[in-house]
């Protein structure tokens, strides 16, 4: 087994429970759904953390040719995974008992932490191209790392509700546009 087939498991099991945490809050939704208030930007910001998901998988496939691996690259690319899972703890509730759920409320309950989180991943994931490749993301890449990490930002220190609804959007768009882009083959 080379050293990328070993190292993949840990971050399969993480991006795994990501995916899985996922998954439960939108049955937990579907389980709970009369007595849910329905905040129609935690939906989409739980499809798009299972998008981002998805798409980190994806992309550690390019990890896959590197040999020499070090205790902190891999590291930098568990925090990066990390990151990833704990948005998805926080996207949406647990449905744990009888009580009425107001998704609108645990958004901006929330929304500090979870997009410091979102900020904090990205940077993890410029760090990973640092640590693993030796360089800074570069171009679209590199604006989209800056740009996102600063909507981040700004987005744990906002709480007005129309910002917050209109950055889910762009934030989708300019994600689809990013896949689009950098990762529409495996590589």
């Amino acid at each position: 087994m080379d050293a990328f087939s070993y190292l993949s498991v840990l971050i399969a099991i993480i991006l795994g429970l990501a995916i899985t945490q996922i998954l439960q809050g939108f049955r937990g939704l579907l389980h709970a759904r009369e007595r849910v208030a329905i905040y129609w930007p935690s939906l989409v910001w739980a499809g798009l953390i299972l998008t981002i998901s998805v798409q980190s998988w994806w992309a550690m496939f390019g990890l896959r040719e590197h040999q020499d691996w070090t205790f902190l690259q891999f590291a930098v690319v568990l925090l990066e995974n990390t990151a990833i899972y704990m948005l998805a703890a926080l996207v949406l509730p647990d449905f744990i008992d009888e009580r009425p759920v107001d998704l609108r409320k645990t958004y901006f309950q929330q929304a500090r932490w979870f997009y410091g989180i979102l900020a904090a991943a990205l940077v993890f994931s410029m760090l990973k191209d640092r640590v693993v490749f030796g360089g800074f993301p570069t171009g679209v890449n590199l604006g989209f790392h800056l740009f996102s990490i600063a909507g981040g930002i700004v987005m744990a220190l906002t709480r007005d509700e129309r910002f917050h609804k209109g950055y889910t959007v762009f934030s989708v768009l300019l994600f689809l546009v990013y896949i689009a882009t950098l990762f529409d083959n495996l590589r």
